[in-house]
């Protein structure tokens, strides 16, 4: 058998194959359920060495009466060193921490995965060729060589591939950093190499149980740095590596703890149960391991490509997102980060208590007040202004759990995932108008009564001017009404097939809504123009959170990979601890042609989803958070409150100002993931549905984004729909965060906290008054600091 070869010639992705393709041929292979764990293991992937190692210890155990004693002996005490190894990898994955997208990328498929993964016919083959010669072993000596090795997967495609290899286009809209299955150019290093020889492993199932069979002493217990690869190195390894067949099961587990210790990475991470925190009992998995490659339709341009010398609109300005350096930097002069409570307490109570405690930031107190930033100063040209949306085609369920998948919506400041509901099965028919009438015809539907116009244009009500105001009245009726208008605006609109201008018209949006009335400076009255323009009723905000009314529609998104699903524990907005409609609940939007999402950032800059039930399109147009200071500037020169109004961008405009937007149709099935802090409205083309909700990945940027929104609402005396602060505590409680600077972000929101809770008790005690606690119930709104909530 080849496999060891692949291994001993740094080849680990062809011998993944090798070892994969004759455990499937022969689920009793005992020797390449053990090889294989350790080639795991040699590439820190522990989860999956500790599958081969049980499946391993299996095989033995079924394994029946041996005939050879000596072989008896050897097997019996490899059982033994596998258990021990197993119960070790047991002890070490139940104390991992939790998983984090900035991990670094695992070097080789799952074992779940690679077993998926067709077998070429060429490897089939020749396995089946093997096995034939092993049934009639007795004609050929012991030393008969086997067919030569397979050909390499996943480096070479073929037409039983299930995935394209479409990598130039990833290459583009990825930076130059491929979105690949998992093969790898540095796999095992030498020393590994070193360690694999001198185990002597071989083709025979015997002799390839040396592995387990014999320890290995290491001399020190250093970690493989740099210097892991030099002579002196290699030669101290080859001296310090021996054989000792009088060793017992125990050592050899003990060697095996202690070499891989010292070769893990240690970011790489995994998951642990925190099934009191999440409302599904979800295990997080932020990074689902499935390694199928992604076809990306975007094409390389100047504003994604990583050798661009202009500006990358989808870069966070550097004053929006914090430094970790300056997050270590000090409270005060007299506070540190890493003080304990009953330390802060004492420093507290230093600090001066004759007038109230005024300054209260969850930012660390030597930043500024956030403020809109400017625009990025890098001149766009044309094309620039007007750059190819990031999208990926899913062509199957492998597709849809790929870790790349997340990396690029992440990566991006908007993204389109095409096919998805195709990729997942997902039956859209359960959020179909019909169905809805048919589950909850008397459920309410807040309506949005807008002008009907074309995408790129927001004329005023005498149709004489552009402008940003979007007029936007408010009412409410049931499901069951607006379905009776969605069906009579379609029959309308055959009537008029023939309307040039009706036809021309018929391209507008979907969800989100603001009232205009007392934000815009045009007055609402109900008079039309010369050209007689026509208005239209948008259905928003369909409140699905209702399990008992909504079980099949919300039991379907359970489909969705583990980061966008609306309740994970990877999810910040799981964490809140109660409900934020629209947010960590789904919301459901009616739409005739013409509905119109007005301009809008996501509360508190959380990410959103957005899925097209259909039959209908959408059109999408996105700004780069970069940019949202230049926007900002635009809604005051307008007279329009960015953050209370309704507004409709004009593009002319945009571009004046060098501010580049994203363009872009949403078909049914496609899901559109709109990154943190993006500016975005939407327009629906035809009779649709949407579904919508945000997520908060477990990234440090998220984090910072939406802390820095969170204090720059303070200041526009509007009160955040994500209480942060209650928020960071429970995050605080509820996961490990192996994230270093995610880590020291909610350190520091947490520091600043206390400190104020502190400072106030202090002040209050000073003053005679006596402090009660006001608890918060089971599924109740959180309490924001500062605002007195308590009836006097």
């Amino acid at each position: 058998m080849k496999w060891v070869l692949y291994q001993q010639q740094n080849q680990p992705t062809d011998a993944l194959q090798a070892y994969i393709c004759a455990v499937q041929l022969d689920k009793e292979h005992k020797a390449a359920w053990t090889n294989l764990g350790i080639l795991y293991e040699s590439c820190g992937q522990l989860r999956d060495a500790y599958a081969c190692y049980l499946n391993a210890t299996k095989k033995y155990s079924n394994q029946s009466t041996c005939t050879d004693e000596r072989l008896c002996i050897k097997n019996d005490r490899l059982t033994k060193g596998l258990l021990q190894r197993v119960k070790f990898l047991q002890t070490q994955l139940g104390q991992a921490p939790l998983p984090s997208i900035t991990s670094k990328r695992r070097q080789l498929c799952s074992i779940e995965e690679a077993w998926n993964l067709p077998i070429s016919l060429e490897m089939n083959s020749r396995q089946q060729q093997q096995q034939s010669l092993q049934m009639h072993s007795k004609q050929y000596t012991k030393n008969t060589p086997l067919q030569g090795p397979p050909p390499p997967y996943p480096h070479n495609y073929d037409s039983q591939s299930p995935l394209p290899a479409k990598r130039d286009k990833c290459d583009n809209i990825e930076e130059n950093r491929s979105v690949q299955d998992f093969p790898i150019a540095n796999a095992l290093s030498d020393p590994q190499h070193l360690i694999i020889q001198n185990l002597n492993l071989e083709e025979h199932p015997i002799q390839s149980n040396k592995l387990s069979s014999y320890p290995i002493n290491l001399q020190e217990n250093k970690v493989m740095g740099d210097n892991a690869t030099s002579p002196s190195y290699i030669s101290k390894i080859k001296h310090a590596i021996t054989v000792n067949e009088e060793y017992d099961a125990k050592n050899i587990a003990q060697m095996f703890c202690k070499y891989t210790i010292n070769s893990l990475d240690t970011t790489d991470t995994f998951t642990e149960d925190i099934l009191n925190t999440c409302k599904k009992g979800e295990i997080v998995n932020s990074s689902i391991k499935m390694p199928n490659e992604i076809k990306v339709e975007a094409v390389n341009i100047p504003l994604l490509c990583s050798n661009e010398t202009n500006y990358k609109p989808q870069e966070v300005k550097k004053n929006v997102e914090l430094d970790i350096s300056t997050v270590k930097a000090d409270l005060s002069p007299a506070f540190k980060t890493n003080m304990d409570s009953s330390q802060l307490l004492l420093a507290v109570k230093d600090l001066t208590i004759d007038e109230p405690p005024v300054c209260y930031t969850i930012l660390n107190s030597n930043s500024p007040p956030p403020s809109p930033p400017d625009c990025p100063p890098q001149k766009l040209s044309r094309d620039q202004l007007l750059p190819p949306t990031p999208s990926v085609h899913l062509e199957n369920k492998k597709n849809a759990f790929s870790p790349q998948l997340q990396e690029f919506c992440l990566k991006h400041p908007i993204a389109v995932v095409r096919g998805l509901a195709g990729a997942l099965k997902l039956d859209l028919g359960l959020f179909s108008t019909k169905t809805l009438v048919e589950a909850n015809p008397d459920h309410s539907v807040e309506v949005r009564t807008q002008v009907h116009q074309s995408p790129d244009e927001n004329w005023d009500l005498s149709q004489a001017k552009r402008v940003w105001a979007c007029i936007s009245h408010r009412s409410h009726t049931t499901i069951a009404k607006y379905a009776q208008y969605q069906a009579s605006s379609f029959q309308d609109s055959l009537k008029e097939e023939g309307d040039k201008g009706f036809a021309g018209s018929q391209v507008l949006s979907d969800s989100d809504s603001k009232d205009s009335i007392s934000n815009s400076s045009v007055s609402l009255k109900r008079k039309r123009s010369k050209t007689s323009s026509k208005m239209l009723r948008f259905g928003t905000n369909v409140d699905l959170s209702d399990e008992r009314k909504w079980k099949p529609q919300l039991s379907e998104l359970q489909k969705l990979p583990a980061f966008a699903r609306v309740i994970s524990a990877a999810n910040m907005l799981s964490h809140v601890g109660h409900v934020i409609l629209g947010m960590n609940t789904v919301q459901l939007y009616m739409k005739v042609p013409g509905s119109r999402t007005p301009g809008h950032q996501e509360n508190n800059n959380f990410c959103s989803i957005n899925i097209n039930i259909g039959p209908g399109d959408c059109e999408w147009f996105a700004v780069p958070d970069a940019y949202w200071g230049g926007i900002h500037n635009l809604c005051e020169k307008n007279n329009i409150s960015y953050l209370h109004g309704s507004w409709w961008p004009v593009l002319e405009d945009l571009y004046k100002e060098n501010i580049p937007v994203y363009r872009f149709i949403q078909k049914p099935g496609d899901l559109v993931w709109v990154n943190a802090g993006c500016v975005h409205w939407v327009q629906s083309i035809g009779w649709c549905n949407n579904i919508a909700w945000n997520v908060g990945p477990l990234t440090a940027r998220q984090y910072s984004l939406a802390v820095e929104r969170y204090e720059w609402n303070k200041l526009e005396n509007f009160k955040s729909i994500v209480p942060m602060v209650h928020l960071s505590w429970n995050l605080a409680r509820n996961i490990k965060v192996s994230d270093a600077k995610l880590f020291e972000l909610i350190k520091m929101c947490l520091l600043q906290t206390l400190k104020n809770v502190f400072h106030i008790q202090e002040f209050v005690k000073s003053k005679g008054v006596e402090i009660r606690f006001n608890g918060r119930g089971k599924n109740e709104a959180s309490h924001y600091c500062g605002q007195c909530e308590v009836s006097k």
